[in-house]
């Protein structure tokens, strides 16, 4: 439950601190006294979107605090504790800044954290319905979503199955919708990666041969060159012809050297260093000499190498830069054809699967929509005794659960859906449409709500409606922002006297411009404008009972201090009372 909300710098309020408490608490004021300030405040603290506009002129940040007590409150210590918060005494500060520039921060138990992670640990405290909420509730899928919560876990848990096996059908469907179409082009792929394997293991091409190939090719086409150079390399380094060699030089040059290497030790180092070269000369001029023995001029293996290279090529040329890249296709085009190759046998599956999936949607959409009816009918009965209780005594809702019954489909593929023997549009919630019919009064026939319901009965139903839902929802708290838009007089009192009711088992929280609503209040706060001459600004006051009297007669009739509005408002809170009291 919330305790207190703390609003700084937002709208029109400067500094001010909403105390609250069990039961009904009404919050009054002026029109542009900054009512609405108290929901923009609540809609920050639920993670909303921030909008800059409200943070008050000439500040930097608007800043809410919310304290909520954690009574009764289940698994929302684990949720705080999963944000980084912390839990004082049993309660908990959530909090939200503002600032002119965009800015947006968000605090749980102390802890920063993203807004979402605010919005998900504050969402299951506090259902805020505004004069918005009555435009939603003439959409569709809000009456929908309206009796499936009615509904409670059991038919929870039938939405729940119905819309896994709806998505899996989906997915299904699609796959064998791809697959269907495009038989032909995989039929094409198949016979192109059939050819260009036959290519590649007609010439059986072994990893890195381009390449040793290659240097087998520039070989034995420089035969005659590579052995004239090693031949006139091995005569340069050790000639048998008595010519001038380096081996013979050397060796003179170590002579000379060795000769005086008594006279200084130096040149007996640089004799032993000749010594090392004529033995390294010796050995470079026989691996020369056998390098130049192997050389072979061989027409016919250049040839056969030349022919190689030139299927190797024309490998290269269509599945790759090198034959290493050819091997890698065609490893993955086998992998590819074994899928193409397998094309029927797929179809068949998944029209298996399809055929499977489709029967057992049909079984949960049945069970589903037999569920709904039945909820319609219990909740249709709530709300119309809700309305009587509300000043509308001869109104009746009814709940609508009906189907779209098409033709039978030419093909199935994302067709309709056989149920009982008749084919229905389907969609990821059912196959039901639900539709909120109300009649407003004696013998006239039921109409849907857009067309069959003024502002002021749309808010006496969106009220009843709440109301019958209040027993299935663990929300705590319920926030109504004007919702008494359109309603006055008798239905005033009734709409009053059934929000006292519901603040019995919950906390509620009321904007209102009705005195008839405000005297049934547990807490009264008003909304208070005060001008310093150039920059408004609001503040929050709690009313003692003398107070209370003043605002309810300023409501009545304009006049705080007028003796028919105060003996009107004493009798309307005299009134209050004793139902309170009941």
């Amino acid at each position: 439950m919330l305790e207190e909300i703390r609003i700084s710098s937002l709208g029109v309020i400067e500094s001010s601190t909403l105390e609250l408490g069990p039961g009904l608490t009404v919050i009054t004021g002026e029109t542009g006294a900054g009512k609405t300030m108290i929901v923009t405040a609540l809609g920050l603290l639920l993670g909303g979107r921030a909008d800059t506009g409200a943070v008050r002129t000439g500040a930097k940040t608007a800043r809410v605090e919310g304290v909520v007590r954690l009574d009764g409150l289940a698994g929302f210590a684990e949720a705080v504790d999963d944000a980084g918060g912390v839990v004082e005494d049993d309660r908990v500060v959530l909090a939200r800044n503002v600032s002119a520039e965009g800015r947006s921060r968000a605090f749980v138990g102390g802890a920063s954290v993203p807004v979402t992670a605010l919005a998900q640990v504050a969402e299951p405290l506090v259902a805020v319905h505004g004069q918005s909420d009555q435009h939603r509730l003439l959409q569709a899928r809000a009456q929908r979503e309206a009796l499936d919560r009615f509904g409670g876990a059991p038919l929870t848990a039938l939405l729940a199955t119905y819309t896994e096996l709806h998505r899996r059908l989906q997915t299904t469907e699609t796959e064998l919708e791809e697959v269907v179409a495009t038989a032909r082009e995989r039929a094409q792929e198949a016979d192109l990666l059939r050819f260009g394997l036959g290519e590649i293991e007609a010439v059986s091409p072994e990893p890195g041969e381009d390449v040793t190939l290659e240097a087998d090719e520039t070989r034995l086409g420089f035969a005659d060159t590579l052995r004239t150079a090693a031949e006139q390399a091995r005569e340069a380094l050790s000639s048998e012809d008595g010519h001038p060699d380096a081996l013979t030089t050397a060796y003179a040059a170590r002579t000379l050297l060795d000769g005086v290497r008594e006279h200084d030790a130096e040149a007996g180092q640089l004799a032993d260093r000749l010594a090392e070269l004529t033995y390294l000369l010796s050995d470079l001029a026989a691996d020369v000499a056998s390098y130049a023995s192997r050389i072979e001029t061989d027409p016919a293996r250049l040839a056969g190498v030349s022919e190689r290279r030139a299927a190797l090529t024309a490998l290269t040329r269509k599945y790759g830069d090198t034959i290493d890249e050819v091997l890698a296709w065609a490893e993955q085009s086998a992998t590819r054809l074994l899928s193409l190759d397998n094309t029927d046998e797929r179809i068949e599956e998944l029209r298996g699967e399809q055929e499977t999936l489709r029967r057992e949607l049909a079984a949960a959409a049945a069970a589903l929509s037999a569920a709904r009816a039945e909820a319609a009918g219990r909740l249709a009965a709530e709300v119309t005794a809700e309305l009587t209780l509300l000043a509308m005594p001869h109104a009746r809702l009814t709940i609508e659960v009906r189907q779209v019954e098409v033709p039978k489909p030419e093909q199935l593929i994302h067709g309709p859906l056989l149920v009982d023997g008749r084919w229905l549009r389907h969609t990821g919630s059912g196959i039901d449409e639900v539709e909120l019919m109300l009649a407003a009064n004696t013998g006239s026939e039921p109409r849907p709500l857009s067309k069959g319901a003024s502002g002021g009965e749309l808010s006496r139903v969106m009220l009843a409606l709440e109301v019958a839902l209040a027993g299935t929802s663990p929300v705590p708290t319920f926030v109504f922002d004007e919702v008494d838009a359109g309603v006055g007089g008798a239905a005033a009192v009734e709409v009053g006297r059934r929000l006292a009711q519901l603040a019995r088992t919950a906390q509620v929280l009321v904007v209102t411009h009705l005195p008839q609503v405000a005297a049934y209040a547990d807490r009264h706060v008003v909304v208070e404008k005060a001008s310093d001459g150039s920059v408004t600004s609001s503040g929050l006051t709690v009313l003692d009972d003398a107070q209370r009297e003043r605002e309810l007669s300023r409501m009545l009739a304009g006049m705080a201090d007028s003796d028919t509005a105060l003996a009107h408002a004493r009798e309307l809170l005299e009134v209050a009372q004793e139902v309170r009291r009941a």
